[in-house]
């Protein structure tokens, strides 16, 4: 028997805002919500491709990595500020997969 969830009431009303990882309150306009939602729509997109019978042999590996880092990025990007200042944030994770990336690197040098 399939259950549908079609009501979930959270009893904190809506109001505007929504938790970070740390379940601190931020407006939902606040920009790294929008960042993490297009980040995790990025992810899903490399999902899609990644089940296309054309992928060239090769691409699979570097495209689940970039889709790891991804989801790694957006675990940075929702956790509060002083976890992104202690170096495990977003501009950690960027400078780790430039440097596993045979393709990219920083600044797009080499």
């Amino acid at each position: 028997m399939t259950i549908n969830l079609t009501r979930i009431y959270t009893r904190l009303g809506d109001g505007g805002e929504t938790h970070l990882g740390d379940m601190s309150r931020v407006p939902k306009t606040d920009p790294r919500i929008e960042a993490y939602g297009t980040i995790d729509e990025l992810g899903a997109v490399l999902g899609v491709a990644l089940t296309l019978p054309e992928l060239p042999e090769g691409f699979g590996d570097w495209l689940r990595h970039i889709q790891n880092d991804l989801f790694d990025l957006g675990a940075d990007i929702a956790a509060p500020d002083d976890s992104i200042s202690s170096g495990a944030g977003p501009v950690a994770t960027a400078r780790r997969r430039s440097r596993r990336s045979p393709v990219c690197s920083p600044r797009g040098r080499g």
